[in-house]
């Protein structure tokens, strides 16, 4: 007999297993030894060089020391508590800065110039020296906070010797004097005595004044504030890249970009005011050097602040070169020269940058074109949306412009540059989308450039980084760049497929605005203007058939953005259309047609149903108009309505199986309910309505596919047909129609069960039953007398008892539901009688001690249920 596998191969797999098994024990053993130690109590020592960082941890290469897992760091043992020492040196510091203010500001004036300068020199020498000596000794919290009180003390001194020395002196000059200073006072200091945090950011913060109050206090004009805010700026960026100490650099950073966006505030607001192209090169220059820090900044800095100082640089260029022949172009087209200033950035894809700085540019490029695209937004809402108001006033003439038709109050002269860049964009994005590869082959170096230092660190290790920056890619990952479409998921990073897509939708849905855009611009007819966004619907359909059935990889963002936009410009079309009948007949049996057509030209799947169901839609309303133009009230044109849906049932016993035929058929039933709801006001008509819509129900259901729901309906459709027409004939005493129709109902019922014992009772009975119970009931809850109320809780107790005794499903279930209706409307006055007379109180008890006993036998009752439902689905 042979084995499966062969003896061999599994003899070497169970050597395999086994080899696995001692590996997985050896490893937990090892865990389990480092646990052991590390929870085991240090052994006091007091050998010298003994470090006591490495408490609970046995040391590196210790015979018989565990392996430490990779990545792990020991604890840090926590260090004597100094909450106490700080509260103290801090409320020391407090009060010598308090009495030190204190003396300056009252005992100043009873001593004499010599006496004052004795002091402030002692105290400020003194507190300026003590924290050399207080390092030596390796006092570092009391340096600290002496420190803070000489930075006080110094400030107090350049008041006093303004206040004393030179009172006459210009403020904010002696102030931007006092600054420098101080600030190379404290640098100095800081540098000399590296073991203080203090000194160095605080000659940061002084830093930032000296240039900004000279200018202030020169009178100097907004640019030179604007120069003297991007030179503090940039020393800013030098102490942040190159300075010493975190603190420093931090402060350096939180100054400088507040300097820096002052700076190009103070650019960017000259040069939107400028009164002509001249006058807006000197802020340009200013802005333009302001890039030029930035990107120098950007060169050196991480990736975070890189990608940020590369964002400044593209918005800097693009306000300065926008801004020049802005300033010499009408209001409404500047959106325009910025729009073209924005495009240039992008070409750092082929400059020498490092990637997250060009990144950053390239984002900057995007902002800008984004901005000039939301500015498009408010005229082509008003274009989309405004024909809504044609629906309070239908038909009532043809508008002579399109902005009339529109009834939007829009400054559209403002907006004559939105469909040039609406176009312009959509331009850009359509060559992107046709020639993607040449666009991918430039982009190339940008993509795989690498950072400086980026060979560092496991990132740029040889072996771990991305293909990009020279590394092996991973097994099982793709080395094609992320812009030919070849990058696994892994890499976070969006496919060329995806991209291009992405720019042949934005190019789609950008050029179809242009187009509505430039209509409401030049102000056309209205008969042009109707036409027009007709054909433009036709253009997105050819669009949307076209790309989806090319099958082209990253294709598939057009097509569906086409089938959005161009659903959306219908129902604008379509609304427009409805201020002239002949238009409203044009544009929809147009729609329809193209819809159609559409259908008819797609392959199979979720566009193709799409298609139909807008046909289907159009066809709906184009019969809705025939009975307003024929002078129909809305309930004598609610027959009409229903040719559509009529059309729907041929369509589907035309398609069978089709998946578009449940979609065009679901269809057709929303626009019977919408016949239905024009037919309510007037009963006699509601009744004709529910009966055809039955007549449609019981033709869908010849169909077997249909016939589980369409044949309830039908039936459902006839009987509230039959008793609202009762209810239109003012008739009180129905059953005289619904007997007859329920005897033979029930005989027929009868029959079939003797023929076919597992026919459903539902399907025997229920019919014949709820055509006299339901509207027998109907009329027992308004009737005041008692001879129907008790009749017809006396057949419902016989059909029960009949349901219960043979197992029938219907007759139970119909019988007892109008048993207890009927008892609930018998016994309705006396329980409202009795809920009068009890207290307020009462209710809510009961109600509370009901869920309580419930909650306490849930389980019970749960099973109860169960059961419940176990022997009503027993029953037929």
């Amino acid at each position: 007999m042979e084995h499966v596998p062969p003896p061999a191969e599994e003899l070497a797999r169970l050597d395999r297993e086994l080899a696995e098994l001692d590996a997985r024990r050896a490893q937990l053993l090892t865990r389990r030894a480092w646990l052991l130690a590390a929870l085991r109590p240090p052994a006091p020592t007091a050998a010298p060089g003994w470090n006591p960082s490495a408490w609970g941890a046995p040391a590196a290469g210790r015979p018989g020391a565990p392996a430490q897992p990779w990545g792990y760091v020991p604890p840090k043992q926590p260090s004597a508590p100094r909450s106490a020492q700080n509260v103290l040196l801090t409320l020391g510091g407090l009060l010598l800065t308090v009495a030190a203010i204190a003396f300056t500001l009252v005992s100043w004036g009873s001593m004499g110039i010599g006496g004052r300068s004795a002091v402030l020199a002692a105290v400020t020498v003194g507190a300026l020296a003590a924290p050399v000596v207080l390092l030596r000794r390796g006092l570092t919290a009391t340096a600290e906070a002496l420190a803070a009180l000489a930075l006080v003390l110094t400030l107090l001194d350049a008041y006093a010797v303004h206040a004393v020395a030179a009172p006459d002196t210009d403020g904010l000059g002696f102030t931007a004097v006092a600054a420098a200073v101080l600030a190379a006072l404290w640098t100095a200091y800081g540098l000399a005595l590296g073991k203080l945090h203090l000194p160095l950011p605080a000659a940061v913060v002084l830093a930032q004044w000296p240039l900004l109050f000279g200018a202030w206090a020169a009178g100097a004009p907004a640019l030179v504030v604007g120069w003297a805010l991007l030179a503090t700026a940039v020393l800013d960026g030098a102490i942040a890249l190159r300075g010493k100490g975190t603190g420093a650099r931090v402060t350096a950073c939180l100054g400088g970009s507040v300097m820096a966006f002052s700076a190009l505030m103070v650019g960017l607001t000259l040069s939107v005011t400028a009164s002509g192209p001249l006058g807006a090169l000197a802020p340009g220059v200013l802005l333009l050097t302001a890039a030029a820090a930035a990107l120098a900044g950007a060169w050196r800095a991480p990736r975070g602040f890189a990608r940020a100082g590369g964002a400044v640089a593209g918005l800097a260029v693009v306000a300065a070169v926008g801004g020049v022949p802005a300033a010499a172009v009408p209001e409404g087209w500047r959106v325009l020269a910025y729009l073209l200033a924005g495009l240039a950035p992008a070409a750092v894809v082929r400059a020498r940058l490092p990637r997250n700085a060009a990144i950053g540019v390239l984002v900057a490029s995007a902002a800008v074109v984004a901005g000039a695209l939301v500015g498009a937004l408010p005229g082509l809402a008003a274009v989309l949306l405004g024909p809504v108001t044609l629906l309070s006033d239908v038909w009532s003439g043809s508008p002579e412009g399109f902005r009339s038709a529109v009834g939007s109050t829009l400054p559209w002269s403002e907006l004559a540059a939105t469909p040039v860049v609406l176009a312009l964009v959509a331009g850009l994005l359509g060559a992107a989308y046709r020639w993607w590869p040449s666009l991918a082959r430039i982009a190339a170096p940008l993509i795989a450039r690498e950072e400086p230092g980026s060979g560092a660190g496991p990132a740029g290790a040889p072996g771990t980084g991305t293909p990009e920056a020279g590394g092996a890619a991973a097994p099982g990952v793709s080395g094609a760049p992320w812009y030919a479409g070849g990058a696994p998921a892994a890499r976070r990073r969006p496919s060329g497929a995806a991209l291009r897509g992405a720019a042949g939708a934005g190019a789609a849905v950008l050029g179809w605005g242009a187009l509505l855009l430039s209509g409401a611009v030049l102000d056309v007819p209205y008969a042009v203007a109707v036409a027009g966004e007709t054909l433009l619907v036709a253009g997105l359909l050819a669009l949307a058939v076209r790309g989806a059935g090319s099958g082209r990889d990253g294709s598939a963002a057009v097509p569906v953005t086409a089938l959005v936009v161009a659903l959306a410009a219908a129902v604008s079309t379509g609304l427009l259309s409805l201020a002239s009948e002949g238009a409203s007949y044009a544009v929809f049996g147009a729609l329809t047609a193209l819809f159609a057509g559409a259908a008819v030209r797609a392959g199979a799947g979720v566009p193709r149903a799409v298609f139909a169901v807008a046909a289907t839609v159009g066809g709906t309303v184009l019969s809705g108009f025939a009975g307003r133009s024929l002078g129909l009230a809305p309930h004598e044109a609610a027959p009409l309505v229903l040719l559509v849906p009529a059309l729907t049932v041929l369509f589907g016993a035309r398609l069978r199986r089709n998946p578009v035929a449940l979609p065009v058929e679901l269809t057709g039933a929303l626009g019977a309910l919408v016949a239905v709801a024009l037919a309510v006001p007037d009963a006699p008509f509601l009744a004709l309505v529910l009966a055809l819509c039955g007549v449609l129900a019981a033709g869908a259901a010849v169909r077997p596919e249909r016939r589980p729901v369409a044949g309830y309906l039908a039936a459902a459709l006839f009987v509230l047909a039959t008793w609202v027409r009762l209810a239109a004939s003012e008739v009180s005493f129905p059953e005289a129609y619904t007997l007859p129709v329920t005897v033979p109902a029930l005989v027929v019922g009868f029959l079939r069960r003797r023929k076919d014992p597992e026919a459903s009772s539902w399907t025997a009975y229920g019919p014949g039953l709820a055509a006299t119970l339901l509207p027998s009931l109907a009329v027992a809850w308004t009737d005041p007398d008692w001879q129907r109320p008790l009749l017809l809780g006396v057949a419902a107790l016989v059909i029960t008892l009949l349901g219960a005794r043979y197992r029938l499903q219907a007759l139970l279930l119909l019988g007892g539901a109008v048993l207890a209706l009927d008892g609930l409307h018998e016994l309705a006055p006396y329980v409202v009688q009795v809920a009068g007379a009890l207290p307020r109180w009462l209710p809510p008890a009961l109600a509370g001690l009901l869920l309580l006993v419930v909650g306490a036998t849930y389980e019970q009752r749960l099973r109860d249920a169960r059961r419940l439902k176990d022997a009503l689905g027993r029953m037929r």
